[in-house]
């Protein structure tokens, strides 16, 4: 196993599974990088929408996603999301960066772009969530976890921070969003979500962050130990 210096854990799972929250607990907790992945397609999602690009037009988004310059900077606590230079970390939350995101990530030349980014910025040691980090991007990560719940639990979780950014999110039309951005991320041809064979899989429905992060904790204490 590797020194927490350069140890590398993959966290995947859907939409509202509690990936953002509990990957920042880690990376606090241990030191490391905190990459949250799901900002990268987000930012490039900005930049279509900024350009005007069509997203049917599949090539030119490829050819964005390779040429656009997208960082994360600062720590778990206040990561920063940079498209060309300039902080769009607010920016990727809105309602119709949400929605694109969801289209241009299934787009292999975007997945591949981003992938390249993602091992770059990771090699140095860091907590990774997304959708494929376990399968895709870190297959020889030193732990692989894979957060879910069940459906009306996640979307609950998801409406209630949309209900806090935006106030006039509807239960509803979350729960109808996620259910399809699920159905997409797990059926797309490039770097399906699917659940890693050497993961360890945590069903968080019915249990509070505290709880889901020493179960995590546990589990890499045990790493160490070996």
């Amino acid at each position: 196993m590797n020194k927490n210096s350069n140890l590398i854990i993959a966290i995947d799972g859907p939409s509202g599974a509690g990936k953002t929250t509990l990957g920042r607990l880690l990376a606090r907790e241990l030191k490391l990088l905190y990459l949250d992945t799901g900002s990268m397609y987000r930012a490039v999602a900005l930049a279509v929408l900024e350009a005007g690009i069509d997203p049917k037009n599949v090539d030119s988004i490829g050819h964005l996603a390779n040429s656009v310059d997208i960082d994360l900077t600062g720590d778990a606590d206040n990561l920063r999301v940079l498209l060309n230079g300039k902080d769009v970390t607010e920016k990727i939350r809105s309602e119709k960066v949400t929605n694109m995101s969801s289209l241009v990530s299934t787009i292999p030349a975007v997945r591949r772009a981003m992938v390249e980014r993602q091992r770059e910025l990771g090699r140095r040691g860091a907590v990774l969530n997304g959708r494929d980090i376990g399968t895709v991007v870190f297959p020889t990560a030193d732990m692989k976890f894979f957060l879910t719940a069940n459906a009306d639990e996640r979307a609950q979780r998801r409406f209630l921070e949309e209900q806090a950014q935006h106030g006039e999110a509807s239960f509803a039309e979350t729960l109808a969003e996620m259910t399809e951005r699920d159905r997409r991320d797990s059926t797309r041809g490039d770097s399906p979500l699917k659940i890693a064979d050497d993961a360890i899989v945590i069903d968080s429905s019915g249990l509070s962050i505290e709880q889901v992060f020493k179960r995590m904790m546990d589990e890499i204490e045990k790493l160490a130990a070996r």
